[in-house]
């Protein structure tokens, strides 16, 4: 099994910048993509980021030109979060799609102030 551990999360202004993190329990190197999804209140939980092993790189619309994931060769990701807005509140998960089963941490609150 492969927990996911995020960190990051917090109370920023519109404007402002967050990064966030997730890294595995234990090296792995079989992960087919990791990303980050979000929930805000009332709303699905929906696709902010992702990436896969060979490096293709997919963004939601409403991110693009903000927002930027990046990993490192042990499967660390992180989320670069720029131009927060109000409407980017919600809570974050990290994801890891591995040998066929989803995985996903337990999530972090990101919260932007207008």
């Amino acid at each position: 099994q492969v927990q996911l551990l995020e960190s990051g999360g917090g109370l920023v202004q519109a404007g402002g910048s967050l990064r966030l993190s997730c890294k595995t329990s234990k090296i792995v190197f079989d992960i087919n993509i990791m990303g980050w999804y979000r929930q805000a209140p009332g709303q699905q939980r929906e696709l902010v980021a992702n990436i896969t092993r060979t490096g293709r790189i997919n963004y939601d619309d409403s991110v693009k030109g903000r927002f930027t994931i990046s990993r490192d060769n042990a499967w660390t990701i992180y989320l670069q979060m720029n131009s927060l807005k109000p409407e980017d509140t919600a809570v974050y998960y990290c994801n890891a799609f591995r040998e066929g089963e989803n995985y996903w941490g337990k999530g972090t609150l990101v919260t932007v102030s207008s």
